[in-house]
């Protein structure tokens, strides 16, 4: 490998997240050492050091993808874009025998198609390198050694390079899902959301593959998201170092902490609960997390205390439901079968929530996906309301 070229001591970096997860990614920036943190729009900025890159896209659980601003400009015309990619001394990154790609974000009036605006970038890359070398990369959109983020807003271009590679949700445990699975990075943002941190018992009654178990439990233990990722793109970087990346890999397994709380996940599909398993398995959380076959809407509480339930009921969008039935049903199992609970659940179904007949304590607007929706909460108290709070007084 080349010797460090292109990372200075301290730099800028752009940590891109799901819609409604700014706050929450920008508390972890700051808890992990991170400086100068700015929340934006989707994404947070903030400042660090090479160290620190790999820390955040080992440890960020809402973060999407890592990136790292090289150039900006203004472009009004297509051959100032080109002229503006071209400023770039493209050989600092990558070697023409080499392979990139190029990923466009584009929100303008001057640029309206983001595949043209990567190929008019890829072709000023190009050009510059077979004129300095006689010799061009290619592109490898699958597997390539440097990955390019160009952001357009109106007239301002911002070109990055992208240190993850890979989305950030693909931590490397799930290998078998199921119809209409939760994105890793959302089932960590929701659980963060919900203010559950293992202090008290948890469970997921409609589990699936288990993807929001996962999450709580390294939660809980404190386990960095992307400990078993092995691949990230800044490890084709030519100032890509394994001894500090091993140090950073160290410091963050000795900070996981015991778990002192159930984790129970629950399924009526013995198959499901196979794709669960073996996923909690993968991601070597055997110890932290129980399964059991069962149907929540016959099931009741079995811990002593409060518990923390969050899930993610079908939308009768991919799996079909009849939906007041359904989101009847939960209501009434909480009520009837879960006192001293607090459940959570999240759905884009927005009306279907009218049919639960509880009423919410909390709204947080999220995306899931491409779908608009919302994380709810029902308290579920011992006995009722009022007798809880004369109890208080």
């Amino acid at each position: 490998m080349h010797a460090l070229r292109f990372m200075a001591t301290h730099f800028k970096m752009i940590a891109k997240t799901i819609f409604g997860f700014e706050d929450l990614l920008a508390d972890e920036l700051k808890q992990l050492g991170a400086v100068n943190v700015e929340k934006g729009k989707r994404m947070v900025r903030f400042e660090g050091d090479l160290g620190f890159m790999y820390k955040a896209n080992l440890a960020c659980r809402t973060a999407i993808r890592i990136i790292k601003p090289i150039h900006e400009f203004e472009a009004f015309t297509e051959k100032q874009l080109y002229e503006g990619i071209r400023k770039t001394d493209w050989s600092n990154y990558i070697h023409p025998s080499e392979t990139l790609a190029i990923d466009t974000t584009v929100s303008s009036e001057y640029f309206t198609h983001s595949l043209y605006v990567a190929q008019k970038a890829k072709d000023a890359i190009v050009d510059q390198l077979r004129d300095k070398f006689n010799e061009r990369p290619s592109v490898d959109i699958k597997n390539p050694d440097l990955r390019i983020d160009i952001h357009i807003h109106e007239h301002r271009v911002s070109v990055a390079l992208d240190s993850s590679g890979e989305s950030l949700h693909k931590r490397g445990y799930r290998t078998v899902t199921n119809t209409a699975p939760i994105n890793e990075v959302l089932a960590a943002g929701l659980v963060l959301l919900s203010g559950w941190d293992g202090g008290c018992d948890f469970l997921d009654p409609m589990c699936g593959s288990g993807t929001i178990l996962i999450e709580a439990a390294m939660i809980a233990a404190n386990i960095a998201p992307n400990m078993i990722r092995s691949d990230f793109a800044f490890m084709k970087w030519r100032d890509w170092d394994p001894s500090l990346f091993e140090t950073i890999r160290h410091s963050l397994e000795k900070k996981t902490r015991d778990v002192h709380c159930s984790i129970l996940g629950m399924d009526k599909d013995p198959d499901v609960l196979a794709k669960a398993r073996e996923n909690i398995r993968k991601a070597g959380l055997e110890n932290y997390i129980r399964l059991s076959e069962g149907d929540f809407f016959t099931s009741t509480k079995q811990n002593q205390g409060p518990l923390h339930i969050l899930f993610n009921p079908p939308y009768d969008e991919r799996i079909s439901i009849d939906t007041e039935h359904f989101y009847a049903a939960i209501g009434s199992t909480l009520k009837k079968n879960y006192p001293g609970t607090n459940a959570w659940i999240i759905t884009a179904n927005l009306d279907a929530l009218k049919f639960v007949g509880l009423k919410t304590s909390r709204r947080i607007e999220v995306a899931n996906g491409q779908l608009d929706a919302r994380l709810v909460k029902y308290e579920m108290y011992e006995g009722t309301k009022r007798t809880k709070f004369k109890g208080q007084e």
